[in-house]
């Protein structure tokens, strides 16, 4: 007698689906490269990425190390969390330092009060690129985030002097990843590529990833400019008319202290912040990223020259 039962259904969920695009992206990348390293700045995005990567390797270590593009002008709290995270999965850290290449004269650093080193990063990720040998290089960027990254694969060529160019990017149907390069050459993987801002709070949500403090609302000093709150720390100068205040606020990314703002919000948790970005219809860079004010196509400039 035949049974009638049919046969169990294995669906995975949306997060479940995202989840296991970036495992397995990770290991191809793990598979076929020689030396790939994660790019981890604390940021809730590379976070999200380096926690993925230990799924996808458990119960072995994660086999590459973790690089962070340092201007000198971090938050104190990332850094903090950072050097935590890497002592606790018993990581390789590389610090690649813009004020190494301010004091070697590779680059100039920028000048008045609304100066900022984040355009100095590329140097420094080149070269740290360059020096270590490094063929592949893990990136947090989203599509979601901003016009220019959503032009990009997930596997990202980039020439034998780090640069993008965007009109000869190879094609990846049906989630095949071309990652043959020369030597010199190396490719940027974007694991969470098709994931969206919403999709990281719910992910950080179910798993219980542990964030840098500054994710969720807590009360700082800041400075109203430009349609932005930034905060008043010591890389800040105030200028004529600036009024600080104090506010009940939260960081949507972190970046650089000099041009990364924050939103006034009272999420305490990553259900509360999973409402707030529910219901936002600006993408975090958009609204809290002075970097990415410089001109229309300024993140796209940027990473023709080798930016993230």
């Amino acid at each position: 007698m035949t049974s009638s039962m049919a046969p169990p259904v294995y669906e995975l969920s949306h997060l479940g689906a995202l989840e296991a695009e970036a495992v397995h992206i990770f290991r191809e990348v793990a598979a076929t490269f020689e030396r790939p390293v994660l790019l981890f700045s604390g940021g809730k995005d590379s976070v999200v990425m380096l926690h993925v990567a230990a799924k996808a390797f458990w119960p072995a270590p994660v086999p590459f190390a973790v690089m962070h593009v340092d201007t000198g002008h971090n938050f104190d709290e990332v850094i903090e969390f950072r050097d935590r995270t890497v002592e606790r999965l018993g990581l390789r850290l590389v610090v690649a330092r813009v004020q190494d290449d301010i004091d070697a004269g590779r680059v100039s650093e920028e000048t008045g009060a609304r100066a900022s080193r984040n355009r100095l990063q590329t140097a420094a990720l080149l070269r740290a690129i360059t020096d270590n040998g490094f063929d592949a290089v893990f990136g947090g960027a989203r599509r979601d985030e901003e016009k220019a990254r959503a032009k990009e694969r997930i596997f990202s060529f980039r020439d034998e002097f780090g640069q993008w160019e965007p009109r000869a990017q190879r094609p990846e149907l049906w989630s095949l990843y071309n990652g043959r390069h020369r030597k010199g050459e190396h490719i940027r993987v974007f694991p969470l590529s098709n994931w969206t801002e919403l999709d990281i709070w719910q992910y950080i949500s179910e798993e219980g990833i542990d964030l840098p403090p500054l994710y969720y609302a807590h009360r700082r000093e800041v400075v109203p400019r430009d349609g932005m709150l930034l905060a008043r720390t010591r890389f800040l100068t105030l200028l004529p008319g600036d009024e600080p205040y104090e506010a009940l606020v939260r960081f949507r990314t972190v970046g650089d202290a000099t041009c990364t703002g924050c939103v006034e919000s009272s999420a305490t948790t990553a259900e509360a912040v999973v409402t707030e970005v529910a219901a936002s219809r600006v993408t975090e860079r958009g609204a809290t990223r002075a970097d990415d004010r410089i001109s229309e196509a300024g993140m796209e400039d940027r990473k023709k020259e080798g930016y993230f």
